[in-house]
């Protein structure tokens, strides 16, 4: 299991997914350009010491990225899809979570294996996307019993 952040803009949200995947022992893929200058001082506030401990794969593009995945490409999109408590993951799923200002461009969304959607309250745009990436990797690990001892 991994997340996989497409284009990201924001380095705290960053920070914040690499702290989640070292805790919980999930590699992190970052397709690359990022709206922001990679460096340890930009993820040092949320990722705080944790970035160190996290497999992270930066790739330069969406094709690079792409060439390289092993298991399902799992997106998770506020443009329908299967409600995550409706969702069946897999032990090699790979969940993509989109930029924050415009997701994934409608390309990356149709090649996705899996559209899946957090249900949010009537009228609720969105989740944060660490937050997102948090709840979806909680449910695709115990479903896949892959939460660590």
């Amino acid at each position: 299991m991994r997340i996989a952040l497409y284009q990201p803009e924001i380095a705290g949200n960053v920070g914040a997914i690499l702290r989640l995947g070292a805790c919980l022992n999930t590699g992190v893929d970052v397709i690359e350009p990022t709206s922001f200058t990679w460096s340890e001082k930009a993820l040092a506030r949320s990722g705080m010491d944790y970035a160190h401990v996290v497999d992270v794969r930066r790739h330069a593009d969406w094709d690079a990225f792409e060439r390289q995945i092993g298991g399902r490409i799992v997106l998770l999109t506020t443009r329908g899809g299967v409600r995550l408590d409706s969702a069946e993951f897999r032990p090699d799923d790979v969940l993509l979570m989109g930029s924050e200002g415009s997701g994934v461009p409608d390309s990356v969304h149709a090649r996705a294996d899996v559209q899946v959607r957090i249900p949010l309250a009537a009228g609720m745009r969105s989740l944060n996307v660490a937050v997102a990436a948090g709840i979806a990797l909680a449910e695709a690990l115990r479903q896949t019993q892959g939460w660590p001892e």
